[in-house]
């Protein structure tokens, strides 16, 4: 990897550089995943067989998981690993939990009550990736905040194994969370299974999860129609983005950025640095700790597109990374703490020497299913009320009405909407009597 130094870079350039991998691929993207929609919109079941077979190269006896396949495959894990499952989750739940949004009622007026109250999303959809390697850690993240917001219907899907099956640890992970609706597909056709219904997986009303440059295109599609479901965010191919300074540990920033670039040849790391000493250091042991990985060939090739920059100091950095707005910041800085005050976009940051990225992935009790592709600047991540309505409730009684109608008469009339008007005047026309007879 090459160190570039952002002073000496043209606008042109400067974009270039922090432009994702993914925006390359749109009209190949968009036109695929259309295709892969409209036929299982048409074809349902038997499209999801089919693309299965062409797209996974497996042939599942059953799109759906029995409850008895999921208890055996879970039964015959690696007993440390569902401990594991179990711990992260209670972090998980710990985390959320603390967060969740709570009804309340306010008198805005004598007579006059507004509440909120807050009902679970009927029937969810849930996607977790196991394309390249099994994400049971986002069944987690996912399942955990479905089952906090009392969502009555989860359906999960996720690509199969070349024999066929779902894989162990995610289905104990579904397991932990109680969920028993488990379909073996995967890709943009599991999107388009849950936003439309097949004869075996259901229609959800919200989809949920990350993925490759076509899960985020089917779930940007699907969720344009008319009648589609809403989706959580554009949650696409992995990115982080490390703040160091000449202090950092070039093994450890070198570090967070291959668990990053691990993930998809699309995934994209960044480094920005006062020091091009730190930069050039981190490089060399980018090049040193690749070779020593079983995915290395998939870090390479995010390797690629990704970056080391020279600021020339830490606030142009701070800078930059707010214009970047990142999935995951790390700030490898001496005075971490008091430097996330200069943080306005990001989708989940990790502060100091000693919180790698990989905590907020697995069992730190943070959720991982983060805003990508720049998202950052208008949304954050996944958490209990994405699962939930927010409805507002109201009720006047006669004087609440006399208190606060005379003002939207008022309003409405200069919106010359007067079947609102009238409305509230035909109302306070019968209240007129009595209102004066006391």
């Amino acid at each position: 990897m090459n160190v570039l130094t952002w002073s000496e870079l043209s606008e042109t350039e400067r974009a270039e550089a922090l432009r994702r991998a993914t925006a390359a691929a749109g009209p190949e993207v968009r036109a695929g995943v259309a295709d892969i929609l409209e036929q299982v919109r048409t074809r349902g079941d038997a499209a999801l067989r089919e693309l299965t077979a062409r797209l996974d190269r497996a042939e599942p006896a059953a799109l759906e998981v029995s409850v008895a396949d999921r208890d055996a495959a879970v039964a015959a894990l690696d007993p440390q690993l569902r401990e594991a499952i179990a711990e992260a989750a209670a972090r998980i739940r710990a985390f959320h939990e603390a967060g969740m949004q709570s009804a309340y009622a306010v008198e805005t007026a004598p007579g006059v009550v507004c509440e909120r109250v807050v009902r679970p999303i009927r029937r969810v959809g849930l996607y977790v990736p196991a394309g390249s390697a099994p994400l049971p850690s986002t069944a987690l993240m996912l399942g955990v905040p479905a089952q906090l917001a009392g969502c009555p219907e989860v359906v999960l899907c996720t690509p199969p194994r070349p024999d066929g099956t779902a894989d162990p640890a995610v289905l104990a992970a579904a397991a932990e969370c109680g969920i028993t609706r488990i379909f073996v597909v995967g890709g943009a056709q599991a999107i388009a299974a849950m936003a439309y219904g097949t004869g075996s997986v259901p229609a959800c009303d919200k989809l949920f999860g990350p993925g490759n440059a076509w899960v985020t295109e089917a779930k940007r599609q699907v969720t344009t129609a008319e009648g589609g479901p809403g989706i959580d965010m554009p949650a696409g191919p992995s990115e982080v983005l490390v703040i160091a300074d000449a202090g950092a540990d070039p093994e450890f920033v070198a570090a967070d950025l291959l668990s990053q670039a691990e993930h998809g040849p699309d995934s994209q790391v960044l480094l920005l640095t006062d020091s091009r000493e730190l930069a050039e250091a981190v490089a060399a042991q980018v090049e040193e700790q690749v070779e020593s990985l079983p995915r290395a060939d998939i870090a390479r090739k995010a390797l690629a597109s990704s970056r080391l920059i020279l600021t020339p100091d830490l606030d142009t950095a701070f800078e930059v990374s707010n214009d970047y707005a990142p999935e995951h910041l790390i700030l490898a800085l001496r005075d971490a703490e008091e430097r996330v005050a200069q943080v306005d976009r990001a989708g989940s940051v990790f502060l100091g020497d000693h919180t790698p990225e990989t905590l907020g992935d697995y069992c730190s009790g943070t959720n991982h299913v983060l805003p990508t592709a720049g998202a950052a600047r208008f949304t954050g991540g996944v958490n209990v009320s994405a699962f939930q309505i927010a409805m507002t409730v109201q009720r006047a009684t006669p004087d609440g009405l006399a208190a606060v109608g005379p003002c939207a008469v008022v309003l409405s009339e200069a919106e010359q909407l007067h079947a609102h008007q009238r409305a509230v005047t035909r109302r306070l026309d019968r209240l007129a009597p009595t209102q004066d007879a006391s």
